[in-house]
């Protein structure tokens, strides 16, 4: 297979297979947001695309990283903050939606950042995460195409499980709300070649849904369980006084009346 034209993350977005990628994911990051309600939205990377745009929570932020484009973070009204993911700059406790579109694929410890994003949410507070399926087409053809050194995706990308990351979630208190598998078209690189596909995206609804190329996550920050703190120390419950029946008690009373003359 011949390499394709991009080799960065960035370049791909740009390319017809990741334009392609972004318009399902728009659509489907605004049919999942549009029912979450709080007061703080953040959106970490990925500013080619507005995930918060259905969701009416007054303040939306949008946390970008050096190597993210500015002119991409400039197209969406909302406020931008510069940070890192591994150690994201908000208080505990405060976030109410946090989106990772593609984020954990690229990151060097996609644990730490999850453990990030549960210090950060409300309990009850929403988390929604985007990543490549390695159980479909493309995973196959991204495995392959690494062996000859040509690969379809950028190779510092690394695909994950969604068992894994579920595993990851429970492990940290989320219980899973709602997801969605989509792209289904072939692994092509040509405008032409990807047009030719679209009927296939109504058939793997259909027939094969869990190996779509992107799925999409939601799950949801449970409150813990109070403990108890320290040793408990025993309560000796006083014994009680045998009680006399109320039947009993009457009748010996009237034993102990006087006759009347």
């Amino acid at each position: 297979m011949p390499a394709p034209p991009w080799s960065s993350w960035e370049k791909w977005l740009q390319s017809p297979p990741g334009r392609y990628v972004l318009a399902w994911e728009q659509k489907c990051f605004d049919q999942i947001v549009a029912d979450v309600f709080g007061f703080y939205a953040v959106q970490i990377g990925l500013p080619q695309i507005n995930t918060l745009a259905e969701n009416r929570m007054p303040l939306q932020a949008l946390l970008i990283d050096s190597n993210d484009r500015q002119k991409h973070a400039n197209g969406f009204a909302w406020h931008q903050i510069e940070g890192n993911a591994n150690e994201l700059p908000f208080a505990c406790e405060t976030i109410d939606l946090l989106v990772l579109p593609h984020v954990l694929e690229f990151a060097t410890d996609p644990h730490q950042i999850l453990r990030e994003a549960e210090r950060v949410l409300r309990p009850e507070g929403r988390l929604i995460i985007s990543g490549f399926n390695p159980a479909s087409l493309w995973g196959m053809r991204q495995y392959l195409s690494r062996l000859i050194g040509s690969p379809y995706l950028p190779r510092d990308g690394q695909f994950i499980s969604l068992l894994r990351i579920k595993d990851w979630l429970q492990l940290l208190n989320f219980s899973l709300d709602r997801g969605h598998f989509g792209c289904y078209k072939l692994p092509l690189s040509g405008e032409s070649g990807m047009a030719r596909m679209d009927f296939m995206e109504p058939a793997g609804n259909r027939w094969w849904p869990i190996f779509g190329a992107v799925f999409l996550v939601s799950a949801i920050k449970r409150q813990q369980g109070m403990r108890l703190i320290g040793q408990v120390q025993g309560l000796r419950i006083p014994v009680m006084t045998q009680l006399t029946p109320a039947a009993e008690s009457r009748q010996n009373l009237a034993n102990h009346q006087d006759p009347v003359n």
